[in-house]
């Protein structure tokens, strides 16, 4: 059997490594490596680009689209992890549990936006609701997301990691505060959304897992649908996926810890509060499900393979 010709561009990074920690003893595929001392050369890095089956990029938004100006190969498949082409026309968004149609959606494209951590747990949860008409496209939501300091990528692990580090890192840190995060325009489009959510990231000092929550008033829903008829709608537009899952109503235990699912490609999704009040939490992985993970599942089932291949 031909070997699919895999290359990561931007192969140093943290995502990039985490790719290549998840695909690199694969022997389904060939790992096609540039020189550390020609990865700035854009003819070389123009001859990878061209000559793989599926491109990784790992890059900031300014070096992907580089990199995709770079593709003049109709066969070689992009998947993204950087925002720059998220809510992009021609690009199809790689979360292949978001509807019916979303994986072979991403089976048949050649340009795959990888999603982002935050926004991963905000449409897991919000656009099924949207989609069942639980959650109108103009309610005013608000959101608020826990994450290992690993999502800040090398700089920031380096500052929590460091033996003089500032003691504000012992304490969880609220950033986003101009209420403009890099992850509300896919938020928004993905989700079918008349308005951005209000949405708080916060860091914290662990390394890997998130916990994205939104809340909700039940009264100002359609229907007024309690807490426990939204965990059966969440539950039914999930059943039979392999990576994400929707805990029976009332099966948590009092508290909810962001890295609970850290080290693997599963999303929890956990429904709590009563007929008055609802918060829906995601918890996953943002190096797994949210990042990574969720690129190598994309690859599997662009070659149409078992879509879990070296991520259980």
């Amino acid at each position: 059997m031909t070997k699919a010709r895999v290359y990561i561009d931007g192969q140093s990074g943290t995502t990039g490594l985490q790719i290549f920690e998840r695909i690199g003893s694969r022997d389904d595929l060939k790992l096609m490596r540039i020189d550390e001392d020609k990865r700035h050369d854009i003819e070389e890095r123009r001859k990878f680009l061209n000559s793989a089956d599926i491109v990784f990029l790992c890059l900031p938004d300014d070096g992907a689209r580089e990199a995709v100006s770079l593709v003049e190969n109709p066969d070689v498949c992009i998947i993204d992890a950087s925002t720059a082409h998220r809510t992009a026309d021609g690009w199809t968004y790689g979360y292949p549990e978001l509807s019916a149609d979303q994986r072979d959606a991403i089976a048949s494209s050649k340009r795959i936006a990888n999603p982002g951590c935050h926004a991963t747990g905000f449409i897991s949860t919000t656009a099924p609701l949207v989609q069942a008409g639980i959650v109108p496209a103009d309610y005013p939501l608000t959101c608020f997301s826990l994450t290992g300091y690993s999502g800040g990528g090398k700089r920031m692990i380096a500052d929590y990691e460091s033996d003089d580090r500032s003691a504000a890192l012992d304490a969880p840190g609220i950033y986003g505060l101009s209420l403009s995060h890099k992850h509300l325009p896919e938020m928004q489009k993905v989700c079918g959304l008349a308005q951005p959510p209000v949405f708080l990231p916060v860091v914290d000092d662990y390394y890997k897992g998130m916990a994205t929550t939104i809340m909700l008033h039940n009264r100002l829903l359609p229907g007024s649908p309690s807490a426990e008829d939204i965990q059966a709608c969440l539950a039914e537009h999930y059943k039979g996926q392999r990576f994400v899952r929707v805990l029976p109503f009332g099966d948590h235990g009092p508290t909810l810890y962001a890295n609970m699912l850290s080290g693997t490609n599963d999303l929890v999704i956990v429904v709590c509060g009563d007929s008055e009040r609802t918060t829906v939490t995601a918890l996953f992985d943002n190096l797994g499900k949210g990042a990574s993970g969720a690129a190598v599942q994309n690859m599997n089932i662009v070659l149409g393979i078992d879509e879990a291949t070296g991520l259980e």
